[in-house]
């Protein structure tokens, strides 16, 4: 545990900061391991009122609707949704503006409508996933000094949103969607209204070994940030040792190879949370990520401590000891088999995810003894697989407390790595300093206590540590509706008042869930009437339309229907109503007069109760195929009828004669034989 601080010079409280829990500085290494303490005394912590704690990944899922939200931060890449500022609704559309960050941003990498990447034109409109169409536009802004405002909505909310609601230093995002119909609403809006989040690349961050500002995932260049920040350490750049922070982030930058072979930087991440959140908890976080230590110079400044071994300056030896306890940390009670961990996974959706375990956690017992690492802050496997490795060897290691005279023991809080030389049982060993080192004035000694480390702490081989992480899951697209399978439609027949038949299409498909009801469409191919349609009932795969018009040719189509959302159409089945599939009678007595200009038919209409008329065809030889329709002469049944055609060119004629039902269903031709008009 933590030496009880005798020296105010511990915390620093003095520079730039109005209260102790501020910063929670203190000399020296913190206890990084076994202790669980990051950036700040554990014990002071509950001194103070308690403060909401860092965001998880999961916890910018959703867009947030209040009066006055805490302002929000993005460290590196983050995935997260917004803060609303305005919604409304104009001629239809309705507008959101969004605020994604409180700070000037590298930029938006991809835009998401609730879990579904969306794939953007230039001009903003969603192309991609299809269902959307183009009713949902996105546009941002990065957060400039002097932003503009947008310009839609200004124009359809005069007096209410003007030119002056530019957003000055606000990363924000202006995303409008337009009405659909009711029956298209859940197709194209399969989620009710698009849910807008982002992922996107943060903070610009000042780097102390070119001076620059710009975009960076390095987490030592994050905790700088956050240190001179008012949100943080209320610092200035002026209080920190930067040839530390400089050397920091070289080591977050230095390249290490995972699993696959390929390099990836040695503690890069990102994260974000709000200025409400406790900024000893948002400390601890890139701590603990980065392998942190930061602490006060003897100088007064803000040094640190990177995520490296240092070969120790500093060796003590028996001359040098006053007293030491020796630990060998073999309790059941203190020691794991295992450590676990949980990451930000960005393949993941930037969800937070389970991580390969470090160890075996029931060598040998049935009780699982294991620890974990959580941090949201960490996107690698390998990083946080490496951070599990660390926790797994402080967990087991042995544990010194050590009293060592002033003379040889007086740089100690200003280091991480000390060497102690204590035969039999310490010897040449490495220590890592866990918790505050105690200054006594009165006997001029410093006691510290520290865990016993190898020298290759960090070294580690990922094609053999790393372990296999989890599968991520792919979300599957919205599959929709299914459109109907085997769509068939026949025409159909019944006997309606008065003895006349009437027809009728009635559509036929695969069955396929009991959820679905289907919609069967019709019309006129020539369009001459509007478009009608029928219900199916639950569970049945077949539909009747209303009565048709006989002998029109119609278009039919079927969709299916679930929870308010349809399919697809299907493609159109062409059929003609046919109201009396039966054909009459053919006629009698069938004969063909010629004369000049002309011929006249002569013939006694079928004895059928359906004959409807007669069709009269000629023909220039003796063959019904190729003849030519010439009249239709309507009469009643066994009459005997006549019709005279005239405007013929001189020539040898073949009459035909068809007797047709109301339907137009003809009986077989009958030939009348050759005429000769002059």
């Amino acid at each position: 545990m933590p030496g009880v601080i005798e020296l105010t010079a511990i915390i620093v409280s003095s520079i730039a900061t109005t209260t102790l829990a501020a910063n929670l500085l203190y000399l020296g290494t913190y206890a990084l391991a076994y202790a669980g303490l990051a950036f700040g005394a554990q014990a002071l912590q509950g001194l103070f009122v308690s403060k909401p704690a860092v965001p998880k990944p999961e916890d910018g899922s959703y867009n947030l609707k209040q009066p006055v939200p805490s302002l929000s931060y993005v460290l590196g890449r983050a995935k997260k949704a917004s803060d609303y500022v305005f919604l409304g609704e104009k001629n239809g559309t309705a507008y959101h503006i969004l605020v994604w960050a409180c700070h000037r941003i590298d930029g938006y990498v991809q835009h998401y409508l609730h879990d579904e990447a969306v794939t953007l034109d230039g001009s903003g409109f969603t192309t991609a996933p299809a269902h959307f169409g183009n009713k949902v536009q996105i546009l941002s802004r990065l957060g400039l000094n002097a932003e503009t405002a947008y310009a839609d909505v200004v124009t359809a909310f005069a007096g209410i949103w003007t030119n002056n609601h530019r957003g000055d230093g606000l990363a924000s995002v202006r995303m409008s969607a337009a009405t659909v119909s009711s029956e298209n609403y859940l197709k194209v809006f399969p989620n009710q209204m698009p849910q807008h989040s982002a992922v996107g690349d943060g903070m610009l961050l000042y780097d102390p070994r070119n001076g620059n500002t710009s975009f960076s995932r390095n987490l030592a260049l994050m905790r700088l940030w956050h240190l001179c920040h008012p949100v943080g350490g209320k610092l200035d750049l002026s209080d920190m040792y930067l040839p530390d922070w400089s050397n920091a982030a070289n080591v977050c930058g230095e390249n290490v190879t995972n699993r696959d072979g390929g390099t990836e930087k040695r503690y890069y991440g990102g994260f974000w949370f709000r200025a409400e959140n406790d900024p000893v908890q948002v400390g601890r976080l890139m701590d603990e990520a980065a392998e942190l230590v930061v602490f006060e110079r003897p100088d007064g400044l803000i040094g640190v401590h990177g995520g490296e071994f240092v070969e120790p300056d500093i060796r003590l030896t028996a001359a040098d000891i006053k007293r030491v306890a020796h630990d060998t940390n073999q309790r059941r009670s203190s020691t794991v088999l295992a450590v676990r961990g949980r990451w930000t996974d960005p393949a993941n959706r930037y969800n937070t995810v389970d991580a390969a375990i470090y160890g075996d956690p029931y060598v040998g017992e049935d009780t699982e003894r294991t620890a974990t690492v959580d941090n949201q802050a960490v996107q690698s496997h390998n990083h946080v697989a490496r951070l599990q490795k660390l926790k797994y060897v402080r967990k087991n290691a042995p544990r010194v407390t050590i009293v060592a005279d002033y003379s040889a023991a007086k740089n100690v809080p200003y280091r991480r790595f000390v060497r102690v030389h204590l035969p039999p049982r310490l010897t040449e060993v490495i220590v890592e300093i866990t918790s505050t080192p105690k200054l006594s004035l009165r006997n001029l000694t410093v006691e510290f206590s520290g865990i016993v480390v190898p020298s290759d702490l960090y070294a580690f081989n990922a094609a053999t540590e790393e372990g296999e992480p989890g599968a991520s899951v792919t979300p599957l697209p919205p599959g929709g509706v299914p459109t109907p399978v085997n769509f068939d439609v026949t025409i159909d027949n019944e006997v309606i008042t008065g003895g006349q038949t009437a027809a009728f299409g009635q559509a036929t498909w695969d069955f396929e869930s009991d959820a679905l009801l289907y919609e069967l469409e019709w019309q006129p191919t020539s369009e001459i009437e509007p478009a009608r349609s029928a219900m199916s009932k639950t569970g049945e795969t077949e539909v009747r339309s209303g009565y048709l018009s006989d002998g029109v040719e119609y278009k039919f189509r079927l969709r299916a229907w679930s929870n308010g959302a349809s399919s697809d159409w299907t493609e159109f089945e062409i059929r003609t109503a046919t109201a009396d599939p039966v054909a009459p009678g053919s006629v009698t007595g069938a004969s063909l007069t010629g004369g000049a200009g002309q011929v006249e038919f002569d013939w006694t209409a079928p004895n059928s109760a359906n004959y409807f008329a007669s069709r009269l065809y000629l023909n220039t030889s003796n063959s019904f195929v190729g003849a030519t329709l010439v009249a239709t002469e309507y009469g009643a049944a066994a009459a005997n009828d006549a019709r005279t055609v005239t405007g013929l060119s001189a020539g040898t004629y073949y009459g035909f004669i068809e007797a047709i039902n109301a339907s137009g269903v003809p009986a077989t031709e009958v030939a009348t034989g050759s005429a000769i008009v002059t």
